[in-house]
């Protein structure tokens, strides 16, 4: 496919935020207007394009990241925006994180009315780690308590940055009619009966034309900081013409000094196509972007990819979706070179050659086919047996781009299916839901036999399980949500010893070891260090003791939750020259780490939720009240209008169901929303209480 634009005219952007904040409205808007759907689809009725899952249509929210293809022409040029409109939901946080490194730049969405919201702030320090270029839309003007400058002062104080308004809003709440331009110095005023489709400049009315002065002159003095030779000129009085203004703007967006900010209401139609025109005007092309850097797997140096079509083929694997057509899709950005559709590629994360059979340029859940891709693009592959973060690259010029870390699940749920036939497809199913969230994982618990699935909350469960019913008609019963323990050590020992020897006829078996156990600090993990000297273990068993030792760590010893965060050092021990094996030095080094654990005063630890509710003035200390019953820890409270946000530190262990009891406390005028924050040890008192309840279960 001959590119339809050149590369300096794509943009390749995501459009984030808070849930509820209109995101999907936006984007459904966006397509509209550049013509991509012919009416607009919405989402309280279901009908969004971009949210094409049953699960997403029925609820109401965005749970997987969807991409399409539109164009959008300004001043006679003609450029293409690709866009993902990432989910607003904590539990699906993981979609948003894997799509902003693949993108260019970013149109963040608040709300006039709730402002900065928890999910944003999450989502403006990812969008920090990766280095993108963003504009701000505050959307929803036209809704009660709907306040701009309010918002303005607050994306400043809360997300640290120099905000820079390029519009101002004409009215607000039910009298929002349009913006102001500040470079134009003209109102844009939406004619109702063409569904916002058309729209006129008029000129500032009287009553607003200081307003816009005042603001016009706080966006010349923010630009002209960020460049020196128009700071000159704004210091000796000239005129500054409004080219060289958005070209400062644009160098400042892309080198992230400023953050453009627009207004409007995606709902009431009003601001969609200046969005537009900003997207296009201050976010970047693929090549106004610094080149990104890999690692050559052969050599270990550091390799330069730039986004030009004739370079060395690099894509970066970052997402997996099972179509029931097509078999997997496997979302690709294009970071250089350009491929045709039956190239083989070398899969250099996986050391293997993979074929791109055939490539999509994808609208939402819709497919059309196109020959080859070029850099810059994204598109999604048919044929390939890679897994998201893995790079694919030129066989001759092999490159390995930095992977994603994702967060590890926090919540748990057994899961029992329903029939005999059910039971044989699901470890498939599960391995196939697996591969395409990595928050998502699934176990077999060894004691009970039970299947369990882990995952970000429990609605990312509930969707995983409705999921298997309607896409691989399996059908399974849930059982209670339950938290992700793990267990570690408060104080080092040294000194223990594991002896396995069986002696029955013939061959026996023999293993020795001796072993130090000390704790890590919170998030390390686990170390073995091997401090074996002289031989007493032969090499070809030091493999034999980690693994053994690894097996229990998985298991645990306390509860039977998994172990984290300890080192063991391996120096001593025997070995027999018939009698030793691997199997024989697994078992002595877990009867040396049962042991060690046990002596070096073993704890639990639990999830630590960062909560954050929102609440009327009135239900503040009834809210407090009931969060402090929950073991939490209050960091903060702030003011907005009528409106508290309480800030708390709480176990998960005490938040399931708590949507319903705030919902009774607050008359359903409460909203909250919780990310994990840490690990804590539990409660003495309740670490006995969780032990006897585990047992109890092992028992049954």
């Amino acid at each position: 496919m001959a590119r339809q634009v050149p590369i300096e005219h794509l943009r390749n952007i995501g459009i984030v935020a808070h849930i509820d904040a209109g995101k999907t409205t936006t984007t459904e808007r966006i397509l509209y207007y550049t013509g991509k759907t012919y009416k607009i689809g919405e989402v309280h009725d279901g009908a969004a394009t971009m949210d094409w899952m049953p699960q997403e249509k029925e609820r109401g929210i965005t749970i997987t990241a969807a991409t399409t293809a539109t164009y959008w022409d300004k001043d006679g040029i003609r450029y293409q925006i690709n866009i993902i409109d990432t989910p607003g939901h904590v539990d699906f946080a993981v979609e948003v994180v894997r799509s902003m490194k693949v993108l260019d730049g970013i149109v963040f969405i608040l709300s006039a009315v709730e402002g900065v919201q928890p999910q944003s702030e999450a989502n403006w320090r990812w969008a920090d780690k990766f280095g993108k270029p963003r504009i701000i839309f505050i959307n929803k003007m036209d809704r009660l308590g709907a306040d701009f400058f309010r918002v303005l002062e607050e994306v400043e104080k809360k997300l640290t940055i120099k905000p820079v308004a390029i519009q101002i809003p004409v009215g607000a709440e039910d009298r929002f009619e349009g913006v102001i331009d500040l470079f134009e110095m003209k109102e844009i005023i939406w004619l109702e009966e063409t569904l916002g489709a058309k729209y006129e400049y008029r000129e500032i009315r009287p009553e607003l034309r200081e307003q816009a002065e005042e603001w016009r002159e706080k966006m010349i003095e923010a630009i002209v900081e960020t460049d020196e030779a128009l700071m000159e000129k704004y210091l000796e009085g000239e005129e500054i013409s409004n080219e060289e203004l958005k070209k400062a703007l644009r160098k400042a967006t892309i080198e992230r000094q400023l953050v453009p900010v627009l207004c409007g209401s995606a709902f009431k139609n009003k601001g969609v196509q200046p969005l537009l025109d900003a997207v296009v005007d201050y976010l970047p092309s693929p090549i106004d972007l610094p080149p990104i850097k890999g690692i050559n797997p052969k050599t270990g140096e550091e390799v330069i990819i730039k986004p030009l079509d004739d370079e060395p083929f690099v894509a970066y694997v970052f997402k997996i979706m099972a179509d029931p057509y097509a078999g997997q899709l496997t979302y690709i950005r294009v970071f250089s070179g350009h491929a045709k559709a039956g190239t083989y590629v070398y899969n250099a994360t996986r050391d293997k050659k993979e074929r791109l059979a055939r490539f999509y340029l994808m609208h939402a859940n819709h497919r059309s086919e196109v020959p080859e891709v070029n850099a810059g693009d994204i598109v999604a592959v048919v044929g390939l047996d890679a897994a998201t973060g893995d790079t694919l690259s030129d066989e001759k010029h092999p490159v390995v781009l930095e992977k994603l870390e994702f967060p590890e699940p926090v919540i748990s749920m057994a899961i029992e299916p329903k029939t005999k036939k059910d039971q044989e497809k699901l470890s498939e199913v599960l391995n196939k839901l697996m591969k395409e969230d990595p928050t998502f994982k699934a176990t077999v618990d060894p004691e009970t036999g039970q299947t369990l699935i882990h995952g970000m909350g429990e609605l990312h469960l509930e969707i995983m399980v409705d999921r298997m019913k309607r896409e691989y008609n399996i059908d399974v019963t849930m059982g209670k949500p339950q938290v992700a323990y793990r267990e570690t050590i408060k104080v080092p020992v040294k000194n223990v010893e594991g002896k396995y020897i069986r002696q029955s006829g013939g061959r026996g078996q023999y293993g020795h070891v001796v072993i130090d156990l000390e704790p890590l600090p919170r998030g390390k993990g686990f170390e073995f260090e091997d401090a074996i000297v002289g031989g007493i273990i032969p090499k070809e068993f030091i493999p034999s003791v980690e693994k053994g030792i690894r097996q229990v760590l998985e298991s645990g010893v306390l509860a039977g939750y998994p172990i984290v965060d300890v080192k063991v050092r391996l120096h001593n021990g025997s070995y027999h020259e018939v009698d030793s094996s691997d199997i024989a030095f697994q078992i002595a080094a877990q009867i040396a780490f049962k042991e060690a654990f046990k002596k070096a005063q073993p704890v639990l630890l639990e999830p630590i939720m960062e909560v954050e509710v929102e609440v009327p003035e009135e239900y503040m200390g009834a809210v407090i009240g009931d969060l402090n019953s929950r073991r939490g820890k209050i960091l903060g409270t702030e003011k907005k209008g009528q409106i508290v946000t309480i800030k708390a530190h709480v176990p998960l262990a005490e938040m399931f169901g708590y949507a319903t009891s705030l919902r009774s406390l607050t008359q359903g005028r409460g909203t909250f929303q919780m990310t994990f924050s840490h690990y804590e040890e539990v409660p003495k008192n309740i670490q006995e209480q969780i032990i006897g309840e585990r047992m109890k279960e092992k028992q049954e």
